[in-house]
């Protein structure tokens, strides 16, 4: 295992190994890393000679102080871990002078709408702070292949849409969701919520499952009338949004169409953490 924490260094070391013709993989993390994280670092070992994990928590990209300052961190253990799953794996580790100078902002993007609805309507800033952190990522480690959690799948096709914009010859692979044995899909965040509402929050998913049962059959917007009432039934967790939307345009859905994809997105609140999960509906 290989750890740079700058960026000419990692550069001058993916170049030498690019001379002996082997395919590198990047798998962008803040950190904190768990079986979802493992699941997309596996994957590009599969498909990749190399694998450059990052680990960065990037400031940009969080609207709130708070919730920065509270994300986890614990780089140690997250080095081991990936010690474990195999020796190919290049962890990089920069700091935040190292990526952003001594000007810590992002830089605007055009997302065609992607970045207007859901997380965009109640983090902003959030998408262009992510669009500057993986963009330079990208650039840095001139993968063959990135891949992203669909977790965050609205994060996910704006990263496609900025590496189109940017012309950014790099493949974005996009890795089905990491859940836990309940159904709670994996996030680092999980680990701030207490045990009874970790164990409580299967709620979420089962609440999707529903709503994918439902869409065959009922409009969109009973299904989202139904969502909100059994939110207020549960004291447990606030939703913030309940989404159903085209796949590849975000876009709200208004009349189903059959040509076209669907998926149910949603966002909650759960002892005072923002969880995000989504489904596909058809």
């Amino acid at each position: 295992m290989h750890l740079f924490d700058r960026k000419k260094e990692l550069i001058s070391f993916l170049q030498e190994e690019r001379d002996k013709n082997r395919t590198v993989g990047l798998v962008p993390t803040m950190g904190a890393l768990h079986q979802g994280h493992i699941s997309l670092v596996k994957k590009a070992l599969l498909e990749n000679d190399l694998v450059v994990v990052s680990i960065f928590v990037n400031p940009t990209q969080f609207d709130k102080k708070d919730d920065l300052d509270k994300y986890p961190r614990n780089l140690n253990q997250d080095i081991r871990i990936l010690k474990d799953v195999s020796e190919k794996i290049i962890v990089f580790v920069p700091s935040v002078d190292e990526i952003y100078g001594s000007n810590i902002a992002s830089k605007h993007y055009e997302f065609d709408g992607l970045d207007k609805v859901m997380e965009g309507e109640f983090r902003e800033g959030h998408f262009n702070g992510v669009g500057t952190i993986v963009e330079t990522f990208l650039r840095t480690v001139s993968p063959n292949k990135a891949y992203f959690g669909e977790k965050d799948f609205q994060q996910l096709q704006i990263i496609r849409k900025m590496a189109e914009l940017r012309k950014l010859p790099f493949q974005i692979i996009g890795c089905p969701i990491e859940r836990e044995p309940h159904g709670l899909a994996m996030s680092s965040r999980n680990e701030r919520l207490s045990k009874p509402t970790r164990k409580e929050a299967s709620f979420i998913y089962e609440t999707l499952q529903t709503a994918k049962s439902k869409f065959g059959t009922e409009s969109a917007q009973d299904i989202m009338d139904w969502v909100k009432e059994e939110f207020q039934k549960n004291p447990l967790f606030t939703l913030e949004y309940f989404q159903i939307a085209d796949e590849d345009t975000l876009t709200p859905i208004l009349k189903k169409q059959e040509n076209k994809k669907y998926r149910a997105f949603i966002a909650v609140y759960a002892d005072d953490v923002r969880l995000i999960d989504n489904l596909r509906l058809n």
